[in-house]
Order: structure tokens, then C-alpha cells, then sequence
């Protein structure tokens, strides 16, 4: 019997189909304008005998497809902790949010702390600030340079934030450097949610940000813990789904 789960994000759409334990299938694709019929699409390559879905967009399937929903807290917690059976703190940075999970020896959560008011510190502000420097999204994580560290971003608005970039390149400001104090200004925001749940070992970065190793050093350096990243950091919350999916049998 096949379960499967679907996140439907803001940014990507995934899916993982679960055979017994066994991981099926995964599949990511963009979320575009019409995600319920993307959704349509992947559910039908590989239909599942019971389905749970999760994420921004959970409720299209909820209303559309009598398909049982479930919170990202949820599932990102139930997928970190079945991935790596120690994590107590779970950081996932998304297309429009940031959230910080805690929890217990069992995977319950405790505690989260959820930035979503705006895309500061998001997938989304790493994509604008890429573009305004000129980098693809992939590498922008590798070209970084901290040799000058008096420079920083100070505006938490993705706007205005864009506007000190280029105010900094105009200023002759070199972009290794100016992408350096960008990842430090997320790592910034998302420490300060972190110190609010009483972060502990073992720490699970998910979500497309995750692959950003600049990011990720700096996160590390900043509260001297070792951070785990699965090599699909996408995978998370609709594998947690899928565990969710198959209790329910």
C-alpha cells in the first residue's frame, strides 16, 4: 500500500510517495499560477492509496479534494525527526516565511517562532537580493567575502533592502562582499527567533535556503553548534505528511 504526502508551497510543490518505509518517489516542481492543477498532475503519475497535504496551499486539495491537511509545523517536525532521529531544533527558511521549531525527545513540538509578515529573510529576499547582484540563485551562497566586515544591511523591508544594495555598488562596494552581509543580515533574523525557542542539539536546517552553505556556515558560527542539512532539504514537510498519511491506515 502506497501513502503519500504533498507540500504545497509558495515557491515549489513537492511530493513524496512512501512504499511501506520505503521512499517511492519524490517530486518537486514550481508552484506557478495554477498549483492545483500542478498538484493534479503529480498526484496522477503515481496515485496513493491515502494522502495528507501540507503547506501555503493545503487547503486547495482540502476544498477541491476532501484530502486531509495537516500544519507545516507538523509536518516539517514529523520529517526532520524521521530523518534525523536527534533533532531537537528544526530552522526552515521558505519562499515567504522563516520558522524555528523546538522539540522533545519524542518529536513533539513545543515550542516555534514563525516570521511571516513580510519576505525579509526569506527564499524570496535571498532571490531578489541575487538578482539586484547579478548571481544565479544557485551560486549565490558560494561567491561570498566577509573581508570587510563594517558593511551591513540594516533594513529589514526587501525594498529598502534592495536599495541599500545598490546604494553599497554604487558606493564601489565589491558584490562577494555585499552578498557576505546579506547572508549575515538573514542569519541575524533568524538567531533572534531561534533565542526565543531555547535552541538545542541537534539543529536541522530545511527548506530550499538550507543549500546556501554561506548561509549555513554563518548560522553554524553564530551559535557554535554543528547544523545538519539532508542532501534534499526540500523533502521535509511532505515526507512528514507522508508519515502523518500512513498512521492513518
Amino acid at each position: 500500500m502506497k501513502v503519500a504526502g504533498i507540500d504545497i508551497g509558495s515557491r515549489y510543490i513537492k511530493y513524496v510517495v512512501l512504499d511501506g518505509n520505503h521512499l517511492f518517489e519524490f517530486q518537486k516542481r514550481d508552484t506557478g499560477h495554477n498549483p492545483l492543477s500542478i498538484c493534479k498532475e503529480m498526484l496522477n503519475c503515481n496515485k496513493p492509496d491515502k494522502l495528507v497535504a501540507t503547506g501555503y496551499g493545503r487547503y486547495l486539495l482540502e476544498v477541491h479534494g476532501n484530502i486531509r491537511t495537516i500544519t507545516e509545523i507538523k509536518a516539517v517536525a514529523s520529517g526532520a525527526k524521521a530523518i534525523f532521529p536527534r533533532c531537537k531544533t528544526i530552522i526552515d527558511i521558505g519562499g515567504q516565511d522563516t520558522k524555528v521549531i523546538s522539540l522533545n525527545e519524542e518529536g513533539t513540538v513545543i515550542n516555534f517562532e514563525m516570521n511571516d509578515r513580510c519576505a525579509a529573510g526569506t527564499g524570496r529576499f535571498l532571490e531578489i537580493m541575487a538578482k539586484a547582484l547579478e548571481y544565479d540563485l544557485e551560486l549565490f551562497g558560494v561567491f561570498c567575502n566577509n573581508k570587510n566586515k563594517t558593511i551591513k544591511i540594516n533594513s529589514l523591508c526587501t525594498v529598502f533592502a534592495e536599495s541599500e544594495v545598490i546604494s553599497l555598488i554604487s558606493k564601489g562596494e565589491t558584490r562577494e562582499v555585499i552578498a557576505y552581509a546579506i547572508h549575515e543580515s538573514i542569519a541575524n533574523k533568524v538567531v533572534s527567533l531561534i533565542r526565543r525557542v531555547d535552541v538545542q542539539d541537534d539543529i536541522v536546517f530545511t527548506g530550499g535556503c538550507a543549500q546556501n552553505n554561506c548561509l549555513k556556515n554563518i548560522l553554524e558560527e553564530r551559535l557554535q553548534r554543528k547544523i545538519y542539512v539532508h542532501k534534499n532539504p526540500f523533502i521535509h514537510a511532505a515526507y512528514g505528511a507522508a508519515l502523518y498519511a500512513q498512521k492513518e491506515i
